[in-house]
């Protein structure tokens, strides 16, 4: 007798919202949030540079018109060209508007085909998941103390400190190659994702982000980290995303 193991269809709810935090004048960040194509992002625009604003909508714009694939390769290559076009476009922008003066911002997506996530991203805005009492940073920042912690120069606690903590060595329309880095992993039901901007996880700590997680509810989460972070005088935009699997009922 032949054994087959069946697993049961997720669904993926979200919850996205956006906030100037307590310091800045302008929100940077833009977010994207589509269930029904399985697809989420974050971007931030780069704090210090030109209308740091467009530049994060340009990738949310680009990304919007990304149409879901059956194929996972086919989905992943149709975000990755995405970031590219948003790059592509990005430099020719400043190019004519500003002189040359540079514009970029950050970003971080996740897509989900059947039991198979994505992340790919370009950055230090992160994307986390939650599992059997478990928080897991699934991309890495790309970030000058990120690289001096995986050299054995600093320690994660001393990271999280450091005057240089902000400074990132890779942005979407800084360069015109733009590296994508890809993380491929499984998801099952009970997962829940966090997408989030530097503005969360530099105003709270890990243990916030993993109670928060913890919530059942993605729109109760991302309420309670934002107000958290808002509490704790958000130095930055915060971004948050909150994307829990259920089992999806069967047709």
């Amino acid at each position: 007798m032949t054994e087959h193991t069946f697993r049961r269809p997720i669904a993926w709810n979200s919850f996205a919202i956006t906030d100037v935090g307590c310091v800045r004048q302008v929100n940077e960040d833009s977010i994207f949030e589509d269930a029904d194509k399985a697809l989420w992002a974050v971007a931030d625009g780069m704090g210090g540079h030109e209308v740091g604003d467009v530049a994060s909508r340009k990738i949310v714009e680009i990304m919007s018109s990304v149409q879901a694939r059956e194929s996972l390769s086919d989905y992943v290559d149709a975000v990755e060209d995405a970031l590219m076009l948003a790059n592509k476009e990005l430099i020719e922008y400043a190019q004519i508007m500003f002189e040359n003066e540079t514009m970029g911002s950050t970003a971080v997506c996740l897509l989900i085909v059947n039991h198979v996530g994505v992340c790919l991203w370009v950055g230090d805005s992160r994307l986390y998941r939650y599992r059997n009492q478990q928080l897991q940073q699934l991309s890495r920042d790309h970030s000058q103390v990120a690289e001096m912690v995986q050299m054995g120069l600093i320690t994660e606690e001393d990271a999280e400190t450091h005057p240089h903590r902000n400074v990132i060595t890779r942005a979407v329309g800084v360069e015109r190659q733009l590296f994508v880095d890809v993380n491929v992993f499984s998801t099952q039901v009970g997962d829940t994702f966090l997408l989030c901007s530097d503005g969360l996880y530099n105003s709270v700590g890990k243990d916030v982000i993993e109670r928060g997680m913890q919530l059942r509810d993605p729109e109760e989460g991302a309420l309670t980290l934002l107000k958290q972070s808002i509490d704790n005088g958000a130095q930055d935009n915060v971004s948050i995303i909150m994307i829990k699997g259920l089992p999806s009922k069967i047709t």
